[in-house]
């Protein structure tokens, strides 16, 4: 009865999955927060694939600087109508992997972190997609949408919707090396971080107070 094998998976998967079985941190200063983003060939979930990934930890309400991941995928899906945004050529000079040794590279470095992205659906559903090319199961990290957050601030429901660069007005967060993944990343954890000062200001905030229904993170 072959439907009764159990589905073998690489290694590198079992190593991913196995930190999700140790005990977790409960308080948010505890808590490895990874903020992350991805480039990508343009916004089609379906079509497009991913350019880039960055990467950014925060611990103890702080962002660590050492604790960041930056990788380049190789372009096999190319649109010349997006370069002019992310800036990245199908060639130059960057070095860059395979996509598949990426999402590795990726699983390695945000263990079971709590990810966090602005509009998060979106990369995570990139990361997810690529997953499944590789014959593999959805990421198992819980997910925070600095999005949403900003919402639970009630600072402004004249929307439902802000985009980052919005945001980063409203809260003086500089846009530098915006449109590019790691930039993009390093932005998103510095308006993580505030939305958690305003969020947490009796000090009792708990990571069940963020988290949001998996089918409703940010932008389908």
């Amino acid at each position: 009865m072959s439907w009764f094998k159990r589905k073998t998976y690489p290694e590198f998967w079992h190593n991913y999955v196995a930190h999700f079985k140790k005990s977790k941190h409960h308080k948010l200063k505890d808590i490895r927060f990874i903020v992350f983003d991805t480039e990508t060939t343009g916004l089609n979930t379906k079509e497009d694939r991913i350019l880039s990934i960055g990467c950014v930890g925060i611990e103890n309400f702080k962002i660590k600087i050492a604790d960041q991941l930056e990788s380049y995928v190789i372009q096999e899906h190319f649109n010349a109508d997006t370069v002019k945004i992310h800036g990245l050529l199908k060639e130059g000079t960057l070095s860059k992997l395979e996509e598949e040794e990426a999402i590795i590279q990726f699983l390695d470095f945000v263990k079971d972190a709590v990810l966090v992205a602005h509009h998060a659906a979106f990369d995570v559903t990139m990361i997810n997609n690529a997953l499944k090319r590789m014959q593999l199961p959805k990421l198992k990290n819980k997910v925070l949408d600095t999005g949403h957050l900003f919402q639970k601030t009630k600072l402004d429901t004249t929307k439902e919707h802000f985009c980052l660069d919005e945001l980063s007005k409203r809260f003086n967060i500089p846009l530098h090396d915006r449109h590019t993944a790691s930039g993009d990343a390093y932005i998103t954890a510095i308006l993580f971080l505030k939305l958690l000062a305003i969020l947490n200001k009796n000090g009792d905030l708990t990571l069940k107070d963020l988290l949001r229904s998996h089918k409703r993170i940010g932008l389908l």
